[in-house]
């Protein structure tokens, strides 16, 4: 087991919501290993819990006080109900685990009022995989934890693509076409790392705009994609304003995308490469709760950067590239972006070996980066919590 990066509060209850396989049950059983835990994914529990969900507190023996997980929360919106009343009667504390708090939404219930934080898991990151990141394994089965330690990734993330994203998302009824939702993930695919256009996807697909729409929300809500603003603080030029799309896993993207003979080897490592480090950047920016905006830049006359972390202390301009040898495009979107912002650092993050200081913008290996991120963009050291 890998130590994961997650402080939560000690006295409260508290959502741990993310994508499926991210590591949420595993965690919780081995950070709180005398917690009841009540697993909605067992049907007898399932069963019993959505007929009564007051049967909750007889469950829980009388001065019983340490936390209660419950997994998969999403399953039985009304226990929350139950969930709240024990709160305030009991003072218990409670973990409650779950995909998505969407459903949770729709079914009319609030979260507890406020009464518990929220936090999310990630995949796997390069801080907490220390010496056993392996960056081509990363970059070809991405960080899913099954996905990254299984002897065969591709059967896992075969079957992540067909149970999940696709069976598991039709049962809960989030979705009334399961072919017309799998051709959306292929096609969708294709807008990994790209400013997205949903016409173009919904034209891809044979799918109504307006349905595809409705799956791009589904996506977000399940946090199975991600979509970058773009950054315009006191912009001096119009920009472009559509999101960038980038599934949450570089593995996950690798899954969907259709790969052969004829597709270049860049068109799939460069939006993976881009992915990977998205990943680290968005998940320490959680972890840590340095609350960085994360965006985009591009200017009327397509000047590009990657990403943009915008904080109280921080104003960072990152590109990505995997190429050994720097060239001058490369580069040209950061010079852009530092004469429409001075005061930003920049950063171009690349394949080559070397670290070095040129025209304002700092070089930095890609082993450099995944070595010590948050050393570079989060200044604080991580405090991990070992998990076994």
């Amino acid at each position: 087991m890998y130590a994961r990066i997650l402080s939560y509060p000690e006295d409260s209850s508290f959502f741990l919501f993310g994508p499926r396989s991210t590591g949420k049950s595993t965690w919780v059983q081995r950070q709180f290993p005398p917690a009841l835990f009540v697993d909605l994914l067992k049907a007898s529990v399932f069963t019993r819990l959505s007929a009564e969900p007051d049967r909750l507190g007889k469950m829980i023996p009388d001065g019983f006080s340490d936390r209660v997980i419950i997994d998969e929360i999403q399953k039985i919106p009304p226990l929350l109900d139950e969930v709240h009343r024990l709160i305030e009667t009991r003072r218990l504390r409670f973990i409650l685990t779950g995909s998505s708090p969407r459903k949770l939404r729709r079914g009319g219930v609030n979260l507890l009022g406020g009464r518990a934080l929220t936090l999310r898991m990630y995949p796997l990151t390069a801080a907490e995989l220390k010496s056993s990141f392996d960056f081509k394994r990363a970059l070809e089965y991405g960080l899913i934890p099954p996905a990254y330690t299984a002897e065969d990734p591709r059967d896992f993330l075969e079957s992540y693509v067909q149970v999940y994203l696709q069976e598991e998302i039709t049962q809960e009824g989030l979705i009334r076409n399961i072919g017309s939702f799998a051709r959306f993930l292929e096609s969708a695919s294709f807008s990994q790392g790209s400013i997205l256009n949903v016409a173009t996807v919904a034209r891809d697909c044979a799918v109504p705009r307006k349905t595809v729409e409705g799956y791009f929300e589904i996506l977000n809500d399940l946090h199975i994609a991600y979509y970058l603003p773009i950054f315009q603080k006191r912009a001096k030029r119009k920009s472009q304003a559509h999101p960038k799309f980038y599934f949450f896993d570089a593995g996950l993207f690798r899954a969907l995308r259709p790969f052969g003979p004829l597709d270049a080897q860049w068109e799939a490592t460069g939006p993976a490469l881009e992915t990977l480090v998205l990943q680290e950047i968005i998940a320490l920016n959680s972890y840590l709760r340095r609350r960085y905006s994360i965006c985009y830049w591009r200017s009327k006359a397509k000047a590009e950067v990657d990403f943009i972390l915008y904080g109280e202390k921080a104003f960072f301009a990152i590109e990505v590239t995997g190429a050994n040898r720097v060239r001058e495009g490369d580069i040209a979107g950061l010079k852009a972006f530092l004469k429409e912002y001075p005061q930003a650092e920049a950063f171009l993050l690349y394949g080559g070996e070397e670290r070095y200081y040129e025209d304002k913008i700092s070089f930095i290996p890609l082993t450099e980066f995944f070595k010590d991120c948050q050393g570079l963009f989060f200044f604080n050291k991580i405090s991990s919590t070992e998990l076994g």
